[in-house]
């Protein structure tokens, strides 16, 4: 098995950090721990959990975010104990998450309908005023997949926007939110507000 590449990425105010894998490693898998005990018979979140000062693990297909109760101004030694767990579970072969916290197409309904209203009174409000809006294409697993659009589409900060900005206020207001996914072709935007990332 080849050595698995993780990115840390730790959020600005050093509440959480993200990891980021560079292709998706656990297929079919979202689902968000808010607490130690909610990780009991899911051996990637009890790994991480087991680590001083850990809050909360999201787990989705190509990334892990994990939160913790005071922030850090330095994520680096502990940073290198998740990436250290994360590696040590991916050889063993064992499941990352129990298979009683996947898939609940009632939970993903509700979570939906506060997410549009999160768009509608707090996202687009915002995004509009640089000729952009967010759409909601549907909720699997807790995975809330948007669509961006006018100046949004193709802008070069779209990114920062999604990660900082969005998905920031998702987590917040809708802690059963476990991540978000942008399925804009970016490439196909006729007037971005921005000019594409290189």
């Amino acid at each position: 098995m080849t050595d698995l590449k993780i990115m840390a990425e730790p959020s600005r105010e050093g509440e959480s950090c993200r990891f980021t894998f560079e292709s998706p490693i656990y297929e079919n898998v979202a689902a968000s721990f808010p607490t130690k005990e909610s990780a009991a018979g899911s051996p990637l979140a009890e790994m991480i959990f087991a680590l001083q000062g850990v809050s909360r693990v999201s787990i989705t297909p190509n990334r892990v975010v994990v939160n913790i109760g005071e922030p850090l101004a330095d994520w680096r030694p502990l940073a290198k104990e998740i990436a250290q767990n994360i590696r040590a579970h991916h050889v063993s072969g064992q499941p990352a998450v129990s298979p009683d916290k996947l898939g609940n197409p009632i939970k993903d309904l509700e979570i939906g309908k506060k997410v549009q209203d999160l768009i509608d009174t707090e996202i687009n409000p915002g995004v509009g005023a640089h000729g952009g809006f967010v759409s909601l294409l549907d909720v699997k697993n807790g995975l809330v997949y948007l669509q961006l659009g006018g100046g949004c589409q193709g802008c070069g900060m779209a990114d920062v926007t999604l990660k900082h900005g969005i998905e920031t206020i998702f987590r917040e207001k809708v802690p059963e939110v476990v991540g978000v996914i942008d399925q804009t072709d970016h490439a196909g935007g006729s007037n971005p507000y921005y000019s594409p990332g290189k």
